[in-house]
């Protein structure tokens, strides 16, 4: 299952054709109120890279020093990038290949690289070692795959003692060696000094989820292919879960969002909604003349309709249902950052993607209430986000 890597590659490689297209899903008509809106620093564009994971945590943390009220900083994804590929391959011959092996990753990711080897400002690691004006790993990827796929088969009947220079090598060749030692304005850092400097500890921060096939208010790694580091979240039933999105937005801090972007209800154009598939919500006062279609043509006919639609109203049951049957996957990370309403009062989630600005809102998605609640996999939040009474529930301070 590798729906992240397909939605963050094809998705942003792909995005240019896609909003060129007839939108499946009309939005001329929306018009949204902003409600509450966080700083975040400027979109930028992952291209073709399946590496949102690290655009958006890393967009999060950009986030959190500005509510910090520290000045704006650009961090480098492809730092991020090197050491959890490289971190990656270790665990892959470690597992004997049990293990997924592919561009797309976690917020768990960025956080354990941010504590264990620092960080670098992008100017000092953008990554574009290869002749490209912008991220494209299809060569990169194809390669590291093939090489660690190489080494467990263990041609030699014993692993080399250079299989991991040779691995790191080719990690030097695309995107550039890792910086030991940079300036900024006269001063000296390391990774590590520049990330004590920015001033963010990863223990003031928290993953979240909500699935009822394991314990709530008890902390598992999510089941999902690229959690490969095994990080584990905590986990709310969805009435708390909601509290928290609602909760942090309204008292200024962003949000690192995990989710399925891969439903028709996630628009190429910046709107992402969750449509109830009802016959009587089909556009029109005469019903009886739509009795007859298919399911296919009905869900077409509601997602083609202009304008805000009656959304699933989502429970438990239902989150769970979608994960189970592989309907709601680890496909996107983004950045949540303010809410707003629609025309009708319908509230919404607004969000920070990865694939540039050409789109209808310059980078930016409005995600209904309904589809963030069905469909995230998870979302990382600073502790002080988090309702004090849940925070106890979880045993965190």
């Amino acid at each position: 299952m590798n729906k992240l890597l397909l939605s963050c590659i094809l998705a942003s490689f792909t995005f240019s054709a896609f909003a060129a297209e007839k939108e499946t899903a009309a939005v001329d008509t929306f018009q949204f109120t902003i409600v509450k809106e966080n700083k975040i620093t400027p979109v930028k564009n992952q291209a073709s890279s399946g590496t949102c994971w690290s655009f958006s945590g890393l967009g999060f943390f950009e986030a959190e020093l500005l509510r910090m009220g520290k000045p704006e900083v650009d961090l480098s994804e492809m730092f991020v990038v090197y050491h959890s590929y490289s971190d990656k391959a270790d665990k892959y011959v470690r597992t004997n290949g049990h293990i997924n092996f592919a561009a797309g990753g976690s917020f768990h990711d960025v956080m354990y690289v941010l504590k264990n080897y620092g960080i670098v400002p992008e100017q000092q690691m953008n990554g574009l070692n290869y002749g490209e004006e912008n991220h494209r790993h299809g060569e990169l990827d194809a390669l590291t795959e093939s090489y660690v796929k190489t080494v467990v088969r263990n041609p030699n009947r014993k692993l080399s003692t250079a299989w991991k220079a040779g691995f790191d090598g080719i990690l030097d060749a695309y995107l550039g060696k890792l910086p030991t030692e940079f300036s900024i304005d006269g001063k000296n850092y390391s990774p590590q000094t520049y990330a004590q400097w920015l001033g963010l500890n990863m223990d003031d921060y928290i993953s979240l989820t909500s699935f009822n096939h394991q314990p709530f208010y008890t902390k598992f790694a999510i089941e999902i292919p690229d959690n490969w580091r095994w990080g584990e979240s905590y986990n709310l039933p969805l009435d708390e879960f909601a509290k928290v999105f609602e909760n942090a937005v309204n008292k200024g801090f962003s949000i690192a969002w995990g989710s399925d972007v891969s439903e028709k209800g996630f628009t190429r154009n910046g709107v992402a909604v969750n449509p109830e598939l009802k016959k009587e919500n089909l556009p029109g006062s005469d019903q009886a003349r739509w009795l007859n279609i298919s399911q296919k043509e009905m869900e077409a006919k509601i997602l083609a309709a202009k304008g805000p639609q009656p959304e699933v109203k989502v429970s438990q049951e239902l989150r769970q249902e979608g994960f189970d049957n592989y309907q709601t996957t680890d496909d996107h990370g983004m950045v949540i950052y303010g809410s707003a309403r629609d025309q009708n009062g319908g509230k919404y989630y607004m969000v920070k993607n990865s694939w540039g600005t050409d789109s209808k809102y310059k980078g930016i998605w409005y995600a209904s209430e309904s589809f963030v609640l069905h469909k995230t996999i998870n979302i990382v939040v600073h502790k002080d986000a988090v309702p004090k009474d849940i925070l106890k529930k979880l045993g965190q301070k």
